[in-house]
């Protein structure tokens, strides 16, 4: 096995101090124009594809993606939550988050953005405006898990779940696509 191979399974998890030192780096994220950094689709559970361009859908959120195939055990039907139809999340968080490039889209959102996602900025309701499509903010919370701990650490749970973690959504924000179209990294992102 190689030292980067390794290190894809076996990472050095971030201390909370570590986090925490990068606050000010993570509040200076753009407010007028953002940009799309990354488009991660989960074709199925614990897969991820790094994709060039996307097509975001009303009906499958980011075409491909398992969020269109997933059962929901609150919906009679099953049907899927149309409130996490997609989730963006700061690329600042996931890069201080996970130091290693290759671990980042184990944290399971489609779309890595610079931009403040913030509940003041962003709060239910607002759109975002990225490539050809619009996305609409939900009010369901995205919070760390199991699995973001499994991945990612403890303290990393701890932080994103904080008071702080919460208001500016540093484990990501939900979202529903209300204009369809195509994406690509280098978009730029702007609030409506």
């Amino acid at each position: 096995m190689t030292r980067e191979q390794r290190t894809l399974f076996e990472p050095r998890h971030v201390t909370l101090a570590e986090l925490e030192a990068g606050l000010a780096h993570l509040r200076a994220a753009p407010r007028e124009t953002g940009v799309l950094r990354s488009i991660v689709r989960r074709p199925k559970s614990n897969a991820r594809e790094t994709l060039a361009v996307g097509e975001l859908s009303c009906e499958e959120g980011l075409v491909g993606d398992a969020w269109s195939r997933a059962f929901n055990r609150h919906a009679p039907d099953g049907a899927p939550n149309p409130a996490v139809q997609l989730t963006l999340m700061n690329v600042r968080a996931i890069e201080l988050i996970s130091p290693v490039e290759a671990r980042r889209p184990l944290a399971g959102d489609q779309l890595y953005v610079d931009f403040d996602l913030g509940v003041d900025h962003l709060p239910a309701g607002a759109q975002v405006a990225v490539g050809e499509a619009i996305v609409e903010i939900t009010a369901e919370p995205h919070l760390g898990c199991r699995k973001f701990a499994e991945r990612f650490g403890n303290d990393a749970v701890k932080f994103v779940n904080s008071a702080v973690g919460k208001s500016l959504r540093l484990r990501g924000a939900n979202a529903r696509v209300v204009r369809p179209g195509t994406i690509r990294p280098g978009d730029a992102l702007r609030k409506l």
